[in-house]
């Protein structure tokens, strides 16, 4: 009876660290900078600090301002501070643009 507690304790002990360690796991950065202009919303989301609010913000901005010009125009998305910049900087970086259908300024094409 006492090894079966013990045998129990340890289980749950056992769970409890790897629950821990997937809650507090921190995301592993893209392996390749991601293009602003063209990342989608999961892409986005693999940036340090970016989750789903405001990779919506950053396709939100884009759609409504146009492609960024250079990553520090981050900075002007509400929610993007300094240090949030920092951390994702070395994972962004700004190439040609293509507007997803249906955003505005695009125009439809009928067949």
């Amino acid at each position: 009876m006492k090894w079966a507690r013990i045998r129990g304790l340890v289980a749950l002990l056992l769970l409890v660290s790897a629950l821990a360690g997937i809650a507090s796991g921190k995301k592993k950065p893209p392996a390749h900078p991601i293009n602003l202009n063209t990342a989608t919303f999961k892409q986005l989301q693999e940036l340090p600090g970016v989750g789903p609010t405001t990779a919506n913000a950053i396709i939100q901005f884009r759609d409504k301002s146009g492609p960024f010009k250079r990553p520090e125009d981050l900075l002007a998305i509400h929610g993007i501070s300094q240090a949030k910049f920092e951390k994702m900087r070395p994972y962004v970086k700004v190439g040609a643009y293509a507007p997803r259908a249906g955003a505005p300024g695009t125009k439809k094409t009928t067949p």
